[in-house]
């Protein structure tokens, strides 16, 4: 390309109002969207709506409505929880529980799940046995965005765990944890 050339710039083409119109009748009248409305509307319902009802919450949660329970018989909430967006919240379907204390804190899109898939009993993996495990939360625990937390963890109050960690096992408390898998990097003075 000879560097005195000019490129001429590329517009997105702009409808017409007419066109507009006609674009915005079809889709109100398509019986496909409607019916991607009623998938949405019961997959919010089993997974979201129903599952509030049976959960045990303390005083005043604050619970986003795009968060995800599974198996909500075995969930515990404490006072003044705060769950953020997208969060999921799954104990296990067998015994694995799910205990949060006062005062969490969950940013967005965090993951807390108390059973998880074997994968060397054969394949495939979604037809092995699961593995479970009860999960601790203690008071004042901000879980950040994008944390993970596997079955079998016990998280001690006051801790601080970074966004993306990865965290199975025993957490200390005031402890502040981050990476994948979680290690201690840090701690919260005591109060």
């Amino acid at each position: 390309m000879d560097s005195g050339q000019e490129i001429d710039g590329v517009h997105k083409q702009r409808l017409s109002i007419v066109s507009r119109g006609l674009r915005l009748g079809l889709s109100v009248f398509d019986p496909r969207a409607w019916a991607h409305l009623f998938r949405i509307v019961n997959y919010y319902n089993y997974s979201h709506v129903a599952p509030r009802r049976r959960i045990r919450f303390g005083a005043n949660p604050s619970v986003s409505p795009d968060v995800v329970f599974s198996n909500p018989e075995r969930i515990t909430v404490g006072d003044r929880v705060r769950i953020g967006s997208r969060c999921h919240i799954w104990a296990g379907p067998g015994q694995g529980r799910v205990r949060i204390g006062n005062d969490v804190l969950f940013g967005p899109e965090v993951m807390v799940t108390a059973a998880t898939y074997r994968y060397n009993d054969g394949g495939p993996v979604s037809d092995q046995a699961m593995t479970e495990g009860d999960i601790v939360i203690g008071d004042d625990v901000w879980l950040a965005t994008r944390a993970i937390i596997l079955p079998g963890t016990t998280i001690g109050r006051g801790a601080i765990i970074g966004a993306g960690a990865v965290v199975k096992g025993d957490i200390p408390e005031f402890a502040i944890v981050a990476g994948s898998p979680a290690r201690v990097v840090g701690a919260r003075e005591r109060y």
